[in-house]
């Protein structure tokens, strides 16, 4: 019994041992420099496709943007009526999900509301195609965005 324990002890101590040659250090995680004084780390790039996060931006200009966050991936737009239809509103979010330019890093929802006869929005149904042709025409602006920054 007590080898047994001793093994598990050694076992537990060295997977202790070798993790700590991979991971970061505890001032690493927390943002401390060697003396102990927290320091600021700067943030590179954005954390989403930047070809998928510019094609969105410059398809849904449009819309009135209401927040966006690049690291995160996260881009929501305010209501938004188009002139020819007042009585119709509309609300979205793009959602991009990964750092490589791909159809299945893009998520578009649309949501709509309907001026009633009183004059109160109410939530209406989207037309299943319309996020649908958002998310191709975001696509299809970031693919042209990569072919022109290869050239």
């Amino acid at each position: 019994m007590v080898l047994v324990r001793g093994a598990a002890i050694a076992v537990i101590a060295s997977g202790l041992m070798l993790g700590g040659c991979f991971g970061p250090t505890v001032g690493e995680v927390f943002g401390m420099n060697g003396a102990g004084k927290t320091q600021a780390r700067a943030q590179t790039g954005i954390g989403v496709n930047a070809f998928l996060w510019r094609a969105t931006l410059d398809t849904m200009s449009f819309m009135p943007l209401a927040n966006a966050d690049p690291w995160g991936g996260v881009i929501n737009y305010d209501w938004y009526t188009d002139p020819q239809t007042p009585n119709e509103r509309f609300k979205a979010t793009v959602f991009i999900l990964d750092t490589r330019l791909r159809a299945d890093a893009l998520n578009v929802t649309v949501t709509k509301e309907v001026r009633d006869a009183s004059g109160e929005w109410i939530g209406a149904r989207v037309a299943a195609q319309t996020e649908t042709d958002l998310e191709n025409a975001i696509l299809t602006k970031a693919r042209q965005l990569n072919l022109a920054n290869a050239r």
